[in-house]
């Protein structure tokens, strides 16, 4: 009676449930048929293909000699030297007073009470 009332009762054969939600779905998807697609469904979405022109290779100047001679006897230009000189003392007067800025002493914060 002892050994009977230690074993377990339960069953070693599956029990056979059906799953009614997966076989809905499962038919479903067997039954659906997809819509067949145009073969002129592309028109309108994808534009016609055609090449670029091709490049056309650089040309020479037809009178290289005489444009050569021309910049030969050119008279190089020079910047004047009074705008830039104005510039670095007012740079010069600029970074200065930056410099005394930095060095200035912090204020002292107010004390909170």
């Amino acid at each position: 009676a002892r050994n009977a009332s230690r074993t377990r009762a339960f069953s070693s054969t599956a029990v056979s449930r059906k799953d009614l939600v997966q076989d809905i779905y499962i038919q479903q998807i067997k039954a659906y048929k997809p819509a067949p697609v145009a073969k002129d469904a592309h028109v309108g979405v994808v534009k016609a293909y055609s090449l670029p022109p091709a490049p056309q290779p650089p040309t020479l100047p037809t009178d290289l000699a005489s444009e050569l001679s021309a910049y030969d006897s050119a008279e190089p230009t020079r910047a004047s030297e009074a705008p830039a000189a104005a510039g670095l003392e007012e740079a010069a007067g600029g970074a200065e007073a930056y410099l005394n800025f930095l060095e200035q002493d912090l204020p002292k914060a107010a004390a909170h009470h």
